[in-house]
């Protein structure tokens, strides 16, 4: 319910009445709670606040806040504890277990099912339909989650454990989560899981049975919330919560290259491929001193790089679906590397057995022993990384389809710049439209009237200066980017290209902390630039992962470093400056006047 972003209404101080009518609601909501408990969370002297806000559905909720923190929060006349009460009262509602990957499906706007649903050896806890319950993860007792049971415990064992088990209607880390002070979950054990190494078992179990994709699939329902964006706070207290599956796949924006061969590749072939090229890889690219290695970048900067020509790489098409599986499989059954998690939720690759027999006689393919792969140093030395070539680009919109229906460009052909001057000149020159008087102008035909002008225009404008007409059709069609990283396909995108984003944020009192994301997009490793400013600066560094994103993780070092982390990526990495945001708040030299 809170997926995107809420809109505030009012924000009053409570009045004694309804703070004592709010005492009264919650004892009769919630009678497990003691006059003590009562009066910890609606104190009599302490200022309480009454926040109206609007879902993003217009769902007109009223919230209960105390030191800045939601603790209630009212629907349909009916209130419900958000996840910072339940974290003092863990026991305040029925509570219902899944397992850590499902958490990231419900803060995106899903409720949980019955397949997700762990039940523990006490069984699953007695509730009606529509009664409060709380869900939590398999190691940590601190609940996630907030909603309403969806059918019965009875209908949940009459139905075989299929279907819709919890109405999700809060998480932690939704935008209700993010209106408190973002704190984390507390580390409680659950005292009814001796068994929790036996669950972790089972699960890895059932991933080696089924694909996680269906797993995760059948553990939650989403709603239709599409571009849900999940708070950017660093995740803390939810031990093993994987927030990042490593590269997805990575075609999904390329240029159609008619190559059917590929697409129709078995998955025998696939899995030949990957371990060709993560052999390839490892003998031939990754360097001891580049160790630990993200997995991400490992993909993306070696693998790729190995990949023989007139082949791609493409894990969706194999039998492990995810790099995390296909990697765990090389740790498993191979014992090529050794991976940790040194981030919560991301991989890294922390040891390869370079003595290891397979690896010791795999031969390099001869077609690609001469690439090389784009790589970073590890410090500030001879730098081998080289920027991805970026170019502006625009797609032919269906306004301007007629203009370009001569030269059989369709609707959402993607062209360069140049290539759109030289069309549009070649379509003036056939159809006689440089004015002979003066040849900087050009005359407006019926075509160009309807694609170019508007419609207060149509009486007034006769002709357009040169410069003038390339800006209108430019500005009339969809804007798009085309990105090159060394030793890869182009790959051509929609919209605007992310921008490298650098914003200080404050921790505390007055400690200040600089946050640099979006990197991956310009194929720079985020250790490798967190380590490198850290040497700079003498500041401690942190990678956070970004909930949300599958793929990108935070820098995060201390004090305000915008200047430092600047020259970094200008002069250092080669960045151009408009792809760089924040630049300007870097703190100002000079004495003050």
């Amino acid at each position: 319910m809170f997926a995107r972003p809420i809109r505030v209404k009012s924000n009053t101080a409570i009045k004694g009445s309804d703070r004592r009518k709010l005492k009264a609601d919650l004892s009769t909501a919630f009678p497990s709670l003691s006059a003590d408990e009562l009066s910890e969370l609606v104190p009599n002297k302490e200022e309480l606040n009454v926040v109206k806000i609007y879902a993003h559905k217009g769902d007109a909720v009223t919230l209960y806040v105390l030191h800045k923190n939601p603790l209630f929060f009212e629907l349909d006349k009916r209130l419900y504890p958000t996840v910072y009460v339940l974290w003092r009262y863990p026991a305040l509602l029925p509570t219902f277990m899944t397992w850590p990957p499902v958490l990231q499906k419900m803060i995106g706007g899903a409720d949980l099912m019955l397949p997700g649903v762990v039940v523990p050896s006490s069984g699953l806890p007695d509730v009606k339909l529509g009664d409060y319950c709380s869900v939590t993860l398999v190691n940590n007792r601190a609940p996630v989650a907030v909603g309403t049971a969806a059918v019965s415990t009875g209908e949940m064992h009459s139905l075989g454990m299929k279907g819709r088990g919890v109405c999700v209607l809060h998480t932690y880390m939704d935008h209700l989560w993010a209106f408190g002070d973002k704190s984390g979950p507390p580390s409680l054990p659950n005292a009814e899981c001796d068994g929790q190494e036996e669950y972790e078992e089972e699960y890895e179990v059932n991933e080696m049975e089924m694909e996680e994709e269906e797993v995760v699939e059948k553990c939650v329902e989403e709603e239709q919330c599409p571009g849900v964006t999940v708070p950017d706070q660093a995740c803390s207290g939810v031990d093993a919560l994987s927030l990042a599956e490593q590269e997805e796949e990575k075609g999904d924006n390329e240029e159609e290259d008619g190559n059917q061969d590929d697409q129709k590749m078995p998955q025998e072939t696939m899995d030949a491929l990957l371990l060709q090229c993560f052999l390839h890889a490892l003998k031939s690219k990754v360097k001891k001193s580049e160790l630990p290695l993200l997995t991400s970048t490992f993909l993306r900067n070696h693998m790729f790089a190995c990949c023989p020509s007139g082949k791609q790489i493409d894990i969706k098409k194999s039998s492990y679906k995810k790099l995390s599986k296909f990697l765990q499989a090389m740790q498993k059954q191979h014992n090529l590397v050794r991976m940790k998690e040194l981030t919560k939720g991301v991989e890294s690759i922390v040891e390869v057995d370079w003595k290891n027999r397979q690896l010791r006689s795999f031969h390099v393919p001869e077609e690609t022993e001469g690439e090389v792969a784009p790589v970073q140093d590890e410090g500030e030395g001879t730098s081998l990384y080289h920027p991805p070539e970026i170019t502006t680009m625009y797609s032919v919109s269906s306004r301007l389809e007629p203009l370009f229906l001569d030269v059989q460009k369709r609707k959402g052909t993607i062209l360069q710049p140049a290539e759109v001057k030289h069309l549009v000149t070649e379509y003036v020159k056939k159809n006689e439209l440089v004015d002979e008087n003066n040849k900087n102008y050009v005359t407006v035909d019926p075509i160009l009237c309807d694609c170019l002008l508007e419609r207060s225009e149509y009486q007034e404008i006769g002709s357009l200066k040169w410069d003038d007409l390339f800006s209108r059709t430019l500005g009339r069609m969809q804007e798009c980017y085309q990105i090159v990283y060394p030793g890869q396909r182009p790959i051509q995108k929609k919209g605007h290209i992310e921008p490298i984003d650098i914003a200080v944020s404050s921790r505390g009192s007055n400690k200040k902390v600089t946050l640099i994301k979006n990197l991956e997009v310009y194929g720079l490793d985020p250790a490798v630039v967190a380590t490198a400013l850290q040497h700079r600066v003498q500041a401690s560094s942190v990678l956070q992962p970004i909930p949300g994103s599958k793929d990108k993780v935070l820098v995060q070092i201390q004090g305000n470093q915008i200047h430092q982390a600047g020259n970094l990526l200008l002069d250092h990495y080669q960045i151009p400056r408009k792809y760089i945001n924040g630049l300007e708040k870097a703190p100002k030299g000079g004495k003050k006047k």
